[in-house]
């Protein structure tokens, strides 16, 4: 923003909530939700973890998901989100799951994909990338309870071709308690 705007909060004409709004020339500055998009990854019937190298929740495990960047499709995002963490290049199948966090503004898309190649590596943003059978994932030091819900969607569809994308379990909305595995 230059200098010459000067905000204030207030309640837009028309609006229904506070809002920052520029003195000097009426602009109104929206803030509205992130999106996140990921995958949840297999290969050979493992699943493609990595251990977070950054906050929020370093050293715990989590699917390659990450904000969405201007002028990329949904998908596309997700794919450079498991080559940005896992160096993996992955074949995305299907829009496994929209999720609603609202506590902090956020949006997961998060589908359903394969390793298009059996390489990976650590990204910058990982500690370590593995493949884990469905009984060796460390289900107590995932990061989100949404990477739990992922995981599991993806279970309920393991096989189907088609199937309607999954939201919140019922109950859920990310703040509680990580659910047992």
């Amino acid at each position: 923003m230059s200098a010459d705007h000067h905000f204030h909060t207030a309640i837009p004409e028309g609006d229904d909530r506070e809002r920052e709004v520029c003195r000097t020339c009426g602009f109104i500055n929206y803030v509205n939700p992130k999106i996140v998009v990921g995958s949840v990854v297999t290969h050979d019937g493992r699943f493609l973890l990595a251990r977070r190298a950054i906050e929020p929740r370093r050293g715990f495990w989590t699917i390659p998901a990450g904000f969405m960047e201007e002028g990329e499709s949904v998908a596309e995002g997700a794919a450079r989100e498991a080559m940005e963490e896992a160096c993996a290049a992955i074949a995305i199948d299907a829009l496994l799951a929209v999720y609603s966090i609202p506590r902090i503004s956020q949006v997961q898309m998060i589908h359903r994909a394969t390793l298009a190649s059996p390489d990976f590596a650590a990204g910058p943003e990982s500690l370590e990338v593995r493949l884990f059978t469905w009984d060796e994932i460390p289900w107590g030091e995932i990061a989100f309870p949404s990477v739990h819900w992922a995981l599991h969607h993806w279970r309920a569809v393991e096989g189907q071709a088609a199937f309607p994308p999954f939201t919140n379990p019922p109950g859920e909305d990310g703040r509680g308690p990580l659910p047992a595995a």
